[in-house]
């Protein structure tokens, strides 16, 4: 790798930092023979008749070449619950008039509850949050939440189709709204509280969602923000909303101001869902297309504009980035630092298909000091957390210590490359101490090598 930031195209000064370009680490030979793009090639091989041949490069040549097998085997590999039908994987075309997989059904939210029934007891979600927030739900109690706050909505009025829009934290409320909302065949969709009320209303009126589930409050840097007034003016500007559900996340959710829409609590919910819950939860197949969750491009341009992903095409895609790309097993626990508002969220929720656990952090990376996320990875006993763009902003100028807050041995390092060069300081600190215990797992940032280099791209071989 060329050092190319040390030469701009200006022919000014720029320093990448000192090692820029040089290898962090690499898989080992143990570590490539576990991972499960190795297992994944060598069921191809055995059940599909597919030598890829030259490694991942060739493995990636065979799956845009003949996406049609590729997609189709993926479903296969991970044995995705849902009716396959008898339609082709492609149809139509070129891209974009293509229809995937016709005659299909399936629902992510069968899927990401997968393990209620196949490992009840394993840990689905570790939440923690400035607010005070902090514990753990087995898959087994994530899908009885699941299944009131699904008869919660039914009795709402909420229907196949209907949106249902959250204000809501990185928390465990979001993950088993969004869940819920899947498991009837609605659309999700949300926002972080820390938006204001006008960035808030420019998203959500343009899907005009019939319930929204609400906090009136968030803890962030040692401070506590009171919502309560910007959630008015969100219902108010709402077309068509219906009803409001109320987290009481601060402790101040029982003096709301007046909705124009009635009020649910968060608490009450197993009341209006009636004595008649199912012990687990039920889901209701749709398409394959059907749209799952309503995301939202940046807004530099006008309006934000709505990005719909369906169902049957996040769960193969998160199943194939998650689980091939960056070797999520069930044993894992998967953290991302995001919040409800980035796209990275609704991945880091997709750790469900892999039957891992997922981790809901809500507050500031760097409060009460900078050790805090790693002392969260301590106390998880697992990997790394991914330096999201957030945190990397949030650690500039800041001097961390990994080893000084956390213990190395319980690290297995996650490098998610990008553009701030003290990330890599950060990763190459925690992979020069975490000795035996290092994971290598492969990155967000696009491309495939070998090893993780600074400023390069990550690979798990």
């Amino acid at each position: 790798m060329t050092r190319e930031a040390d030469h701009p195209a200006d022919g000014g000064s720029l320093s990448a930092g000192r090692g820029y370009g040089a290898t962090l680490s690499e898989p080992t030979e143990a570590d490539i023979e576990r991972a499960r793009i190795t297992d994944y090639a060598r069921w191809l091989e055995t059940h599909r008749g597919v030598a890829a041949g030259r490694g991942y490069a060739g493995l990636w040549q065979w799956s845009v070449t003949e996406p049609a097998a590729f997609w189709s085997s993926i479903w296969d590999y991970f044995g995705v619950l849902g009716n396959r039908g008898d339609g082709p994987v492609i149809a139509g075309g070129p891209m974009p008039a293509v229809t995937w997989f016709s005659g299909s059904s399936v629902n992510y939210a069968r899927n990401a509850l997968r393990a209620a029934g196949t490992d009840p007891d394993r840990t689905a979600v570790v939440y923690r949050s400035e607010a005070g927030h902090d514990g753990s739900l087995s898959y087994a109690e994530l899908d009885q939440q699941v299944a009131v706050v699904r008869a919660a909505l039914l009795a709402l009025g909420v229907q196949r189709g209907d949106r249902v829009a959250a204000y809501l934290p990185n928390s465990p409320q979001a993950l088993i709204g969004l869940l819920a909302t899947a498991s009837l065949g609605a659309i999700w969709t949300s926002c972080s509280p820390d938006f204001g009320s006008r960035a808030v209303v420019d998203r959500f009126a343009q899907v005009t969602p019939k319930v929204l589930i609400a906090v009136d409050g968030y803890a962030y840097g040692g401070k506590t923000f009171d919502r309560r007034q910007e959630l008015a003016a969100i219902t108010a500007a709402l077309p068509g909303l219906r009803s409001v559900i109320m987290v009481d996340y601060i402790g101040t959710a029982a003096t709301h101001p007046d909705l124009p829409v009635p009020t649910t609590a968060w608490a009450a919910l197993a009341d209006l869902a009636g004595p008649g819950v199912a012990a687990r939860t039920e889901f209701d197949d749709v398409p394959f297309a059907h749209p799952l969750w309503v995301l939202y491009s940046s807004g530099t341009t006008g309006l934000p504009k709505p990005i719909v992903h369906g169902h049957g095409g996040i769960v193969l895609e998160h199943l194939k980035a998650l689980c091939l790309h960056q070797d999520i097993c069930p044993d894992d626990v998967f953290f991302w630092y995001t919040t409800t508002g980035w796209m990275m969220w609704n991945y880091l929720m997709g750790g469900l298909l892999a039957g891992a656990t997922v981790v809901a952090y809500d507050g500031s990376a760097v409060h009460p000091g900078t050790g805090e996320l790693w002392r969260l990875a301590a106390d998880l006993g697992d990997r790394l957390p991914a330096p999201s763009r957030g945190l990397r902003l949030g650690l500039r100028g800041r001097r961390p210590r990994p080893g000084a807050t956390a213990s190395p041995m319980f690290l297995r390092a996650r490098v998610v490359l990008g553009g701030d060069r003290y990330v890599y300081g950060i990763c190459g600190a925690l992979s020069a101490s975490a000795g035996a215990e290092r994971d290598h797992r492969g990155g967000m940032s696009g491309g495939q090598g070998r090893g993780v280099r600074r400023g390069g791209s990550a690979g798990g071989g």
